[in-house]
């Protein structure tokens, strides 16, 4: 049986809970069509968060593997196009470290491009009614870091292995400790998650539809 590898993030920067692991935790031993969900849960510490990806990808052998990450601001599911080799931290990270125009990987490529179905999942997630859009950006703190570690790891040592990096909004019982913070319910997520995980197992190569931005 196909073995899906979904990661999530340890809370930070206060919060109780990050939705990314709750929606993890809740596919993890779960089925989708011919595959099973593994989950592992990832710190928000730089550098040992990619060193623990690289370990639970030789552990499982998974053919998918769908890093998740909480984007506060973010008001949809954003499947992530690129991932840019420099970590440029706005807080410290869960064992207080704050890097600054720093490298992921010291003389690796300027970027990797998601290997995942990006377009097709979003367009199944938006005919499912889950919101969902491409994102050109994943930003410069540790989810950035996690997908550019990823991709390299898969350019450099397991070729054989799709992946990408989908961040997540906040709960609506996280956003309650924030005024003015989007959210959207952890079931509509877990919903989303499980339909990109299915997209993929059965999309080879990606939809031509329009999904770029003018800003």
């Amino acid at each position: 049986m196909t073995t899906v590898l979904v990661t999530g993030i340890e809370p930070f920067e206060s919060d109780p809970t990050n939705p990314s692991w709750d929606i993890a935790q809740a596919l993890d031993s779960t089925q989708v069509d011919s595959a099973v969900i593994v989950a592992r849960q990832l710190p928000c510490v730089f550098g040992l968060a990619n060193e623990i990806l690289v370990d639970a990808i030789e552990a499982t052998s998974p053919a998918l593997v769908f890093a998740l990450g909480l984007a506060t601001g973010r008001t949809e599911i954003s499947v992530e196009r690129v991932a840019i080799n420099v970590i440029d931290a706005r807080i410290p990270d869960n064992a207080g470290n704050q890097p600054v125009d720093t490298p992921v990987v010291a003389d690796g490529p300027t970027a990797y491009f998601s290997t995942l179905p990006i377009k097709a999942i979003v367009h199944a997630l938006r005919e499912a009614g889950v919101p969902a859009g491409v994102s050109q950006s994943a930003g410069t703190y540790n989810c950035n870091h996690l997908f550019y570690g990823l991709m390299h790891h898969i350019a450099m040592r397991a070729p054989q292995v799709r992946g990408g990096f989908i961040h997540v909004p906040t709960t609506p019982e996280l956003a309650a400790r924030h005024a003015g913070r989007p959210s959207l319910s952890i079931d509509t997520q877990i919903k989303g998650i499980r339909l990109a995980v299915r997209t993929t197992l059965a999309t080879q190569s990606d939809l031509k539809m329009s999904a770029g931005a003018v800003h």
